[in-house]
């Protein structure tokens, strides 16, 4: 008879450490933050780049875009997401969003992009996203389709992997959400 296989992790009493058995037969100890490469999970990396204006948030148009920063959402953006590693660039300038998608579209496991204005303008980061390997996410704080109409359309949009609009920073959560679970094995 075939005896199924069985890997056992035991965590540590001080639990930052985990003891890792095959069978019967001990194998290593791992520490627990290093427990996610055990089974060839890398470390995500995700880029969240936002455009115009958006170093204003918490202080432009509060009853439109909130009271929050967008630094207060980053940090608790990582406290909830402690596993994955997220960057945060954020430019007025049309060729900087540029440089940081094409910088990092090729390395980062996501982009979470809110362009701004440029959202609705710019064929150059529309080109960039189309370009990229990395998976890119729209992100809108406000309905863009509830606002003027000039704003209905997203040149960008089209060449990203989804988006999401009107809910807020919220939105940026479930961004990051769906780039998690993009990764996950089928």
């Amino acid at each position: 008879m075939v005896r199924p296989a069985l890997l056992i992790l035991i965590q540590s009493y001080e639990k930052r450490k985990y003891y890792v058995y095959f069978n019967d037969l001990y194998i290593c100890n791992i520490l627990q933050n290093n427990i996610i490469n055990l089974f060839n999970f890398s470390e995500m990396k995700i880029q969240i780049i936002n455009g115009p204006n958006l170093n204003l948030l918490g202080k432009r148009e509060p009853d439109k875009y909130g009271n929050k920063s967008f630094e207060d959402f980053l940090d608790y953006l990582k406290k909830e997401f402690p596993e994955i590693t997220i960057h945060y660039f954020q430019s007025n300038i049309e060729g900087e969003i540029i440089n940081k998608i094409h910088e990092t579209g090729f390395d980062y496991d996501g982009i979470i992009l809110n362009a701004g204005g440029y959202t609705h303008t710019s064929v150059s980061i529309a080109d960039a996203v189309a370009a990229v390997k990395a998976m890119v996410i729209e992100v809108h704080i406000t309905n863009i389709s509830a606002r003027e109409e000039f704003r209905h359309v997203s040149i960008v949009g089209r060449y990203c992997s989804g988006s999401i609009i009107g809910l807020g920073l919220f939105g940026y959560r479930l961004a990051v959400e769906a780039l998690i679970e993009s990764k996950k094995p089928s």
